[in-house]
């Protein structure tokens, strides 16, 4: 703890701002207690000799406070804070009902719809019967002995009644599911359960069913129109490969899951494709520019399958399988393109003949074969090089 005191006796400064000595052990100052010692600095604030060996604790963590600029003296500036930057806020991800989950329907087996239907039209036939509404044909055919013919009262329109509703309950439910596809059921506007079963079984008549299909498919989409990175407009076609994973949430979370997927791939590519450039120099390495499919691939991949996963999609692959220019500008860029690699393949040209003839002159002195003044050995290197070019130029061609 820093403290302010006097000056003691034994450290009176002198004149020119020294500590003079205390007195020495053994002298007339030994016989009384001994003062501590302090260090003084010019603003008479005094620090205790012990205190600045003292073990200090482990360091704690302290907040930082926002910098701030000390104002100059004597001009009046108040001082200023520096806050940070407001950073850019996330794009918002959709979310979908977390109660709208798939889970498995209720059904019975086909069997029991069938036989169901067989009871109510046995019903119905029994009940023609009593009534002797059953033609002697029929009577005949089923050897049956003929009724007293009661007629059709009450209790014969309650029996057709009832043999008809379980005939249509039963008939009615029968449903066939084949594989790779699955029911959503709903039943007054509320989900009921997803079948994906395959095969005969009855379900509920009175529920509305829609049919999804949960096979793994491909969708290869028309030419897009997108700009790169530098506004230059391209044509893209995209593959993608997906499935329903969710089929409560791909039939009754969004209006089309299938639009929806091709208005997200669309989105997505023109996000992707606008932070890169699809052309850059030669010298340039090439991962910077969209001709790095697989990154392309794999950023297009992970967005489409963040934003289409709410409603119940699983993207395995979005990938574009064709990178165009667009058609009023693909002549401007051909001929740009042929313009740098014939300016490229002619660099290159120039060197191995700059090589060739630096390497032919130096073996001719160096050996010892000719010697050449100045004038001469640039005759040399011009012939050389005439001869090189030239014959550089017929093989090219």
């Amino acid at each position: 703890m820093t403290t302010t005191t006097s000056p003691t006796p034994d450290h009176t400064p002198d004149p020119e701002g020294r500590a003079s000595p205390g007195p020495r052990p053994g002298g007339p100052a030994d016989s009384g207690p001994r003062s501590v010692r302090l260090i003084q600095n010019e603003v008479t604030t005094e620090i205790p000799v012990h205190l600045l060996f003292r073990d200090d604790p482990e360091p704690a963590a302290v907040p930082l406070a926002p910098a701030v600029v000390g104002r100059r003296r004597g001009t009046g500036e108040q001082p200023r804070v520096r806050r940070p930057a407001p950073g850019r806020p996330a794009r918002p991800v959709p979310q979908a009902d977390p109660d709208l989950v798939e889970r498995p329907a209720r059904v019975l087996p086909g069997l029991a719809g069938v036989l169901a239907g067989a009871c109510g039209l046995a019903g119905c036939a029994v009940t023609s019967w009593w009534a002797g509404a059953l033609p002697s044909v029929a009577l005949d055919a089923l050897r049956l002995p003929p009724a007293a013919g009661a007629g059709l009262g009450p209790a014969q329109w309650a029996a057709y009644a009832g043999a008809g509703t379980l005939a249509l309950f039963g008939f009615g439910g029968l449903a066939r599911g084949r594989t790779g596809r699955a029911w959503v059921l709903g039943l007054f506007g509320r989900y009921r359960g997803t079948v994906r079963r395959t095969g005969l079984m009855w379900v509920n008549p009175l529920v509305l069913r829609r049919r999804v299909d949960v096979r793994l498919r491909h969708w290869r989409s028309e030419p897009m129109s997108v700009v790169d990175a530098n506004g230059v407009a391209l044509r893209v076609v995209v593959l993608v490969v997906w499935r329903v994973k969710d089929t409560a949430r791909a039939a009754l979370g969004v209006d089309d899951h299938q639009t929806y997927l091709r208005e997200c791939v669309e989105a997505a590519l023109s996000r992707v494709l606008s932070q890169q450039p699809a052309e850059l120099p030669p010298a340039v390495v090439k991962d910077l520019t969209l001709r790095n499919t697989d990154a392309v691939g794999e950023a297009l991949t992970r967005m489409v399958a963040a934003d289409t996963e709410p409603v119940g999609l699983e993207v395995f692959s979005a990938q574009p399988t064709r990178i165009e220019y667009a058609p009023e500008i693909a002549a401007v860029m051909q001929r740009r393109r042929i313009a740098a690699l014939d300016a490229q393949h002619r660099d290159s040209v120039l060197g191995s003949v700059v090589d060739s003839v630096e390497e032919t002159v130096t073996r001719l002195t160096v050996r010892g074969l000719v010697e050449l003044d100045d004038y001469e050995r640039k005759a040399l290197v011009k012939d050389l090089t005439v001869a090189f070019c030239t014959g550089r130029g017929e093989v090219t061609s």
